[in-house]
């Protein structure tokens, strides 16, 4: 495709030049035509020397505009694929070239050059969100370290006030932990594009470990769970795919009031394994639906609820990696239903 591309091209620029020297031909022989038939001959039927040097004067000077006007419009392009090269260098992306060209393969060099400004723009401003996001969620709980362990310096609070501000700093410094567990994480896992350490095990068990190590937070909520897991043995990263079980069940307890219900279900065939995980909560707008698989997006803009809006994308990452899908239905007020299916190897 490029050979052919460049193949075009060339023939293009050739065809350009080769009818820029035709024409010049044709004018220089149309002016020697109208001098040899109007002209003045001398008593010995010779031609004056001084028109015939006229004749190539003008031949040359037309030729010289002609190629002139080629040359713009060859090298226009080309000219401007260096300034907007030299403005994007300098961190201006707001460039757009112009795609209306006679040549169809500048036109499209310059549609792709667009699309990569675009795309070079979309980096930079997801660089910059992140670099925000980073600095805030860890402003936050660094923040509530530096506020605690001021207090704790007070020599009058009570043993309890003590006990509440150290259980504080913990929490904020494990809230760091998480976070920063994460980032690495999600950086790991979007340079990567090949699912290493695979094996062969139990599926169905790895979801009730998951539901076994969050029993802390569903248990006092008393949440009634409906589970059906059918037997199925899946051959992957065993860390990895627990990581998405206990973000998915982590964030159905979380958003589920208490005396609500979680179903979980497990079902597959001999291509697929469908994995349900339903939830009787809050439920979700459809513009944060939109947005929630986006590195740091949270619905709850107040940030009143725990969370640094890693899970989910990093949970998408997980399932596009091992060729899966995930989907999710909710409604506000109805509660959410995930959907993950994983292929069969």
């Amino acid at each position: 495709m490029i050979k052919n591309n460049n193949r075009s091209l060339w023939w293009s620029l050739v065809s350009l030049v080769f009818v820029s020297m035709l024409a010049s031909s044709l004018l220089m022989a149309l002016l020697a035509l109208i001098y040899f038939r109007y002209g003045n001959f001398n008593i010995h039927g010779r031609i004056p020397f001084p028109p015939i040097l006229i004749i190539m004067l003008i031949s040359l000077i037309t030729g010289y505009i002609i190629t002139l006007y080629v040359g713009k419009k060859i090298l226009s392009p080309i000219t401007d694929f260096s300034n907007a090269a030299k403005e994007i260098a300098n961190g201006n992306f707001d460039i757009h070239l112009n795609e209306s060209h006679r040549v169809s393969e500048i036109s499209e060099v310059a549609h792709h050059f667009n699309i990569m400004v675009q795309e070079l723009q979309s980096i930079e401003t997801l660089r910059n969100d992140f670099v925000v996001n980073v600095s805030h969620e860890f402003k936050t709980p660094i923040a509530a370290i530096e506020g605690y362990a001021t207090l704790l310096q007070d020599k009058t609070i009570t043993k309890e006030e003590h006990d509440e501000y150290t259980g504080m700093i913990v929490s904020s410094a494990r809230q760091l932990s998480t976070l920063s567990g994460n980032i690495l994480k999600i950086s790991k896992l979007e340079n990567q594009e090949v699912i290493s350490d695979k094996a062969a095990y139990r599926l169905d068990e790895q979801v009730r470990q998951a539901l076994l190590l969050l029993e802390p937070i569903w248990s006092p909520k008393e949440l009634t769970l409906n589970i059906e897991l059918a037997k199925r043995v899946y051959h992957g990263n065993e860390e990895l795919m627990m990581q998405v079980w206990l973000n998915l069940l982590g964030n159905a307890i979380k958003f589920t009031p208490e005396g609500g219900e979680i179903s979980v279900s497990l079902t597959s065939n001999e291509h697929c394994i469908t994995v349900t995980i339903s939830d009787t909560g809050i439920g979700m707008t459809k513009s944060v639906k939109k947005h929630i698989f986006e590195k740091f997006y949270q619905g709850d803009h107040a940030r009143s609820r725990e969370g640094n809006g890693l899970g989910l994308p990093l949970v998408s990452r997980i399932i596009n990696l091992c060729g899966g899908t995930i989907d999710v239905r909710s409604a506000l007020g109805e509660g959410s239903t995930f959907t993950v299916k994983l292929p069969v190897e």
